[in-house]
């Protein structure tokens, strides 16, 4: 018997990433490259920072969908997944604004998956 595919081949991923998520926050934006449902979101720190770094993740500039929130550390990661998915459309932004962390340019990346 096969094993079930956790992972459905309908997901698309979209990435993007800022240039510091310490003590003088970027935000990061990528756009969504297919319709559907924003389901997953991720963000890790490339670097060591500290103290809470929460992202806010929105979508056409719009109010925050969720916050990922993670302890800062050396290449430190958080993950939500959205408990009410958000519906997109291609060609939405999709803006990660982090915010609370330490430490001098420590480069961010994002994730957000669409399924």
């Amino acid at each position: 018997m096969a094993l079930p595919v956790n992972r459905p081949i309908n997901e698309q991923t979209v990435y993007a990433r800022t240039t510091s998520i310490g003590a003088t926050p970027v935000a990061g934006s990528t756009v969504a490259v297919a319709k559907g449902l924003l389901q997953r979101v991720f963000a890790f720190s490339e670097g060591a920072s500290s103290g809470t770094i929460a992202v806010a993740v929105s979508v056409n500039g719009g109010s925050s969908v969720g916050s990922i929130s993670f302890t800062g550390g050396a290449n430190a990661i958080g993950s939500l997944e959205l408990s009410t998915p958000v519906s997109v459309s291609e060609g939405d932004l999709i803006t990660f604004t982090p915010s609370g962390g330490a430490g001098a340019t420590i480069p961010g990346h994002f994730y957000a998956v669409i399924r």
